[in-house]
């Protein structure tokens, strides 16, 4: 086979480019979508809409380590490209960051903002009762307290948002802490290690239960995917092993995937072979239409 010539090169390239503006023309962006305030601070999410919407729509939460980094929204329609593809609108939720707020204000976070994509749920073309939610490591372990915590919202506020369920329909969790006592007091060996996790970890002792998902289960429990790795030091998988009979005491809908010799994060093989597929089969089937 002959090398391509400069031409040719120059051709795919470009080729290459207009694929790349055509899938983005054909989702839609809102960016910065306020959901609430804190200190004089804004909380914000990202829309990504796709070509042809499911009515359905999945939470990221972008968190690790409970700190909440920005990305310019340009990145989002390739990164979310699978979910898309599904018909899934995306919404990218960032929460009060670590080092100023920690573990339970990060919760109460990202509570709001499922309260306030329900309420908002016509604007972006999606069914309020079909909303999932995912994240990995800090992400996945506040996926979990969403899909453990879900109320129908207080009748007696004088917040519309918070007279707004919290509830989500499915839950996928990347290798979640869950079950935070002790780690204010004492934790583990290898989250001493990362200094960068004392500062979210700086609260009072006395919320260590509330924020820990394996005490929160309930029938009510969204469904929930697990999928960590076998091989992970600095969650172990035992988070994710044991929060399961706990979920199939309640009878919720639940499922650990282990990846073998995977340790706090997976291989783009690993990603593309196994997590990726379970991920969205997950969603398929828990965030489906009713009578579907």
């Amino acid at each position: 086979m002959r090398p391509p010539t400069l031409r040719s090169l120059a051709v795919l390239l470009t080729l290459a480019s207009l694929a790349s503006l055509h899938a983005a023309e054909e989702t839609k962006t809102t960016e910065d979508v306020v959901y609430g305030h804190k200190d004089g601070l804004a909380l914000t999410f990202d829309v990504i809409e796709p070509a042809k919407p499911n009515g359905a729509g999945i939470l990221w939460i972008r968190s690790g380590g409970w700190y909440s980094g920005w990305e310019d929204a340009k990145v989002w329609p390739a990164r979310g490209k699978p979910y898309l593809d599904k018909g899934f609108t995306l919404f990218i939720v960032r929460h009060g960051s670590a080092p100023k707020y920690t573990v339970p204000e990060a919760i109460a976070d990202v509570r709001r903002s499922v309260r306030v994509i329900r309420m908002k749920a016509k604007r972006f073309g999606v069914d309020p009762e079909r909303l999932g939610v995912f994240g990995g490591s800090a992400g996945g372990h506040l996926s979990l307290m969403l899909g453990t915590t879900g109320d129908d919202g207080d009748p007696n506020s004088k917040d519309e948002v918070l007279r707004t369920s919290s509830r989500v329909a499915a839950v996928v969790a990347l290798y979640p802490p869950t079950d935070l006592r002790g780690w204010t007091t004492d934790p583990p060996a290898e989250i001493k290690k990362h200094a960068g996790l004392k500062p979210p970890l700086a609260f009072d002792a006395k919320k260590e239960p509330d924020c820990s998902p394996i005490l929160k289960v309930t029938e009510k429990t969204a469904p929930t995917l697990l999928i960590h790795g076998d091989k992970d030091t600095l969650v172990p998988i035992d988070h994710s092993t044991n929060i399961m009979p706990v979920l199939e005491k309640a009878k919720v809908p639940c499922k650990l995937v282990t990846i073998e010799g995977a340790g706090h994060g997976f291989s783009a093989k690993q990603d593309r072979d196994v997590v990726l597929p379970a991920m969205l089969g997950w969603f398929e089937k828990h965030l489906a239409k009713k009578g579907k």
